[in-house]
């Protein structure tokens, strides 16, 4: 019995499911694709989970979930202390000072922007750029001309984050105006064919093409707000400059000190951790803006590059948004037009509704004169058996309701109900 006993509990151990299989499974479902492109051009897809990305970014949880596809935010670049955050229409993507990682890389309509990235900053090597800025040629640059800088009288290549997201607002516009351009296409033609013939296929083409154009002009109008809040506030400019953090922290070289510097280090530290804690009073109150960190020195921060380069993407997305105002206009005239031209319909059904009323009551009239006649009632007419003053009756109230109908007609006109 004892040996029963022993062979079943080595049975029952036995089919106890390993616990390493569920722990892969829960793994290989929280990473996603991500395509990492280089500086260099060079692009490859990687499986990385949230945690992964985090350590790798320095970006918090809630930046994650902006990118995340299965929730709906709006259009948004964010500017953190070691990356930029691009949540502009299909592009989610990370981008840091020496690569970008793109989400949801098996997307089609990603294709043409992976592509036209992988070529440009294939053009734009570190040596090649060297190269150029000394010699003052644009032969690298001529796919995309504000990768070139002008300050001070000096030229000098835009940094990795910067050439980054000018090619997906690039890509972005681009995208936004096509649609454009394809709808104003397909509505002008349309509205016009309504404003000839008002049918239920016109009108049920013109209610798509107006729902298309509110939907577009939303759309645009987000990224737009988007660019109008980052060049209104130039800390979050700042904080993009991504290249110039990363060369800051690497030029401070750690030197031997003696115990004046150490105390003096250890002053600076303190009040480092005291304005730390006042900007997070201050974020916490409500006065902090969408930046990882802020400076309260008063110094205004040089985001000239950057400013200029959102200040032309933002000048073509008002003037996408002015051509479908424009159409919006057209369609609003259209629809006036439309209404007119119902209501002219309407009233002339009014006016046929009142002649052929005039026309029933003196029918009537008629009908009860024949009636009178042709009651069951001893008449001398009926005793003489005389049918020709029965022929004269009928013809005079003929007579009389085509008088009458005549007369009424002409009131009317008078009284201007009927045109």
């Amino acid at each position: 019995m004892e040996d029963q006993d022993d062979s079943n509990s080595d049975k029952e151990f036995t089919l106890a499911p390993p616990p390493r299989q569920a722990s892969r499974r829960t793994s290989s479902i929280a990473t996603k694709p991500w395509l990492v492109i280089s500086a260099f051009g060079k692009s490859r897809v990687e499986e990385a989970g949230k945690h992964h990305i985090r350590r790798r970014t320095g970006i918090p949880a809630r930046d994650l979930r902006i990118l995340d596809p299965a929730l709906s935010y709006p259009s948004s670049v964010l500017g953190r202390e070691r990356a930029i955050v691009v949540n502009l229409e299909n592009i989610k993507a990370i981008i840091t000072a020496s690569e970008m990682l793109l989400l949801n890389p098996r997307d089609p309509s990603l294709s043409p922007f992976v592509s036209d990235l992988e070529h440009k900053l294939c053009n734009l090597d570190s040596s090649n750029m060297r190269s150029n800025c000394n010699e003052g040629t644009e032969k690298s640059t001529e796919d995309s001309p504000t990768f070139l800088s002008k300050n001070d009288g000096t030229s000098r290549v835009l940094p990795f984050e910067f050439r980054v997201l000018e090619i997906c607002l690039k890509f972005v516009c681009k995208c936004l105006e096509s649609e454009a351009s394809t709808l104003e296409q397909e509505a002008y033609p349309a509205l016009d064919e309504l404003s000839v013939s008002v049918s239920t296929l016109n009108l049920q083409r013109v209610r798509i093409i107006k729902s298309r154009l509110v939907a577009l002009s939303a759309r645009i109008k987000k990224v737009r707000d988007e660019l109008e809040y980052l060049l209104d506030d130039d800390m979050d400019m700042a904080e993009m400059y991504l290249t110039d953090k990363h060369n800051k922290q690497h030029a401070e070289k750690p030197e031997p000190k003696d115990d004046t510097e150490d105390d003096r280090q250890d002053t600076n530290q303190i009040l480092s951790h005291f304005k730390t804690m006042r900007n997070n009073e201050y974020e916490f109150y409500g006065g902090g803006s969408r930046s990882s960190s802020a400076d309260l020195s008063g110094q205004k921060p040089k985001v000239e590059e950057l400013e200029m380069l959102l200040e032309a993407y933002f000048a073509q997305l008002e003037g996408a948004l002015s051509k479908l105002s424009t159409m919006r206009e057209y369609v609003d005239d259209t629809e006036d037009y439309i209404n007119i031209i119902l209501d002219e319909k309407q009233n002339q059904l009014l006016q046929i509704g009142v002649v052929m009323s005039t026309a029933i009551m003196l029918l009537n009239i008629g009908i009860v004169i024949a009636g009178i006649f042709a009651m069951n009632i001893d008449t001398s007419l009926s005793d003489n058996g005389v049918p020709m003053q029965f022929n004269m009756t009928t013809f005079g109230v003929c007579a009389g309701i085509v008088v009458m109908f005549a007369v009424a007609i002409l009131s009317i006109k008078k009284k201007g109900l009927l045109g």
